[in-house]
């Protein structure tokens, strides 16, 4: 059966120069989590009466990765200068404090401490001091005395302070974002799961969702747009190639698995504090974090995931595993990091472990002290060639645009990446 006979697109749609009421939406969004919403806001703020229509497979905006994190304002202290992550993270956590202001979301700029524990960090944390300066950051060193003024139960022999650095509800801004976009004219469709997606260049896409009941009769609903944006996140990959395009990466799911301080030990940390980051992974190692709701979370410790949502160890998905493991760069991946993934999987599997990882910055706590939290997956794109994609991947093919990788900082940066992601599908337009 051919896609058209599919999607349900007839064949009459294939002239050019349709009329706008042959379309549904000017632009379909797939994905409600926070830079989906971002896009979808930047979308009609930028086109006043502008049709978008977003699509979400969950029955609320942010169930994944958006409101499963730490909840940190990121300051783009780490990141290469010059990098979309460093352009779009400084940017992104002024207009993040503003809008949180604005809105009367729930917020704070606390700072951060970056500390080292060995005199082998020591030349990483300097060279990531003069990062940050170049990105615009204000840094100030600190020695041991310093430390303990700003965080009395941490132990370092050296530190810098990055004071932009903030803590927010990403998962209540993700849903302010869907109600701004909303009164703009967006309309959000949850429970709507993507199937099926035809594309014939010179006209557009139509989508195909899920039934009801996510039976699979082929009876979802049919929706045609002139473009389509792709930030479905964990299923964004799938997207892509749904959409007829290659995508140059995969994505590969690692579980983030928190601890929190106990509430007789939370006092044990002020702010937030980090690790000083080995340069060779995207993850930023057990951190110490006093989120927006009092509680100190711990974490994360990063393991390949079983299934793309793979919240926690039970859950195991064959098709979903099959997949990453028929992709080369996973078995590339393995080979050149295994050490460091034993020490992760390591940490998971070990209370006392992952006690020893927190007890390298805060020395007194205890395995008794530790209480199990919820865990966040990474939609984590890795290239053939086995390396973890670094940075904002964004591709485009005829009427689509997919974000392929929104690492962090990208609930941070969600304001100026929805922008950016807008302007290109405006662009297709």
């Amino acid at each position: 059966m051919s896609a058209e006979a599919r999607s349900g697109v007839p064949a009459s749609a294939g002239a050019a120069g349709r009329p706008a009421s042959a379309y549904d939406a000017d632009v379909l969004v797939v994905g409600a989590g926070i830079v989906g919403l971002a896009t979808a806001y930047a979308l009609v703020r930028a086109r006043p009466g502008l049709r978008v229509t977003v699509l979400e497979k969950e029955a609320g905006p942010a169930r994944h990765q958006t409101g499963r994190n730490s909840g940190v304002i990121h300051s783009g202290v780490y990141y290469r200068p010059g990098s979309l992550k460093a352009r779009f993270a400084v940017r992104g956590a002024r207009e993040m404090v503003g809008f949180c202001a604005e809105r009367g979301i729930p917020h704070e700029v606390t700072g951060k401490l970056v500390v080292a524990t060995d005199r082998a960090e020591l030349p990483r944390l300097h060279a990531l001091a003069q990062r940050g300066r170049e990105n615009g950051i204000p840094v100030r060193e600190l020695g041991p005395a310093q430390i303990r003024e700003r965080e009395p139960h941490v132990t370092g022999l050296a530190a810098i302070e990055v004071a932009s650095t903030g803590i927010c509800d990403f998962g209540a801004v993700a849903e302010e974002l869907a109600r701004s976009a909303g009164a703009g004219g967006a309309r959000i469709r949850y429970g709507a799961e993507v199937r099926e997606i035809d594309r014939r260049e010179g006209v557009g896409v139509a989508v195909r969702t899920a039934p009801p009941g996510g039976k699979d009769d082929g009876a979802g609903a049919v929706l045609r747009g002139r473009a389509l944006v792709n930030c479905a996140g964990l299923s964004c990959d799938r997207i892509a190639a749904l959409a007829g395009d290659e995508p140059s990466a995969r994505i590969v799911p690692f579980r983030g698995e928190y601890h929190h301080l106990s509430e007789e030990r939370a006092e044990l940390v002020r702010g937030l504090v980090y690790p000083v980051p080995d340069p060779a992974f995207p993850f930023l190692g057990v951190h110490l974090t006093r989120g927006i709701d009092g509680r100190v979370h711990l974490g994360p410790n990063a393991v390949p995931a079983l299934a793309r949502e793979g919240y926690d160890r039970r859950t195991a998905s064959a098709s979903d595993l099959a997949e990453s493991l028929r992709w080369p760069g996973m078995w590339r991946l393995a080979r050149r990091h295994w050490r460091y993934g034993a020490g992760e999987l390591r940490r998971s599997l070990s209370r006392r472990a992952f006690t020893e990882a927190v007890r390298r910055l805060l020395p007194e706590v205890t395995e008794a002290d530790l209480r199990p939290a919820p865990a966040g997956v990474r939609a984590q794109a890795v290239l053939r060639d086995g390396t973890l994609v670094d940075d904002f991947l964004i591709e485009e093919g005829p009427h689509t645009v997919h974000v392929l990788n929104a690492p962090s900082p990208a609930a941070t940066a969600s304001l100026p990446i929805g922008r950016a992601v807008a302007e290109r599908a405006l662009a297709q337009l």
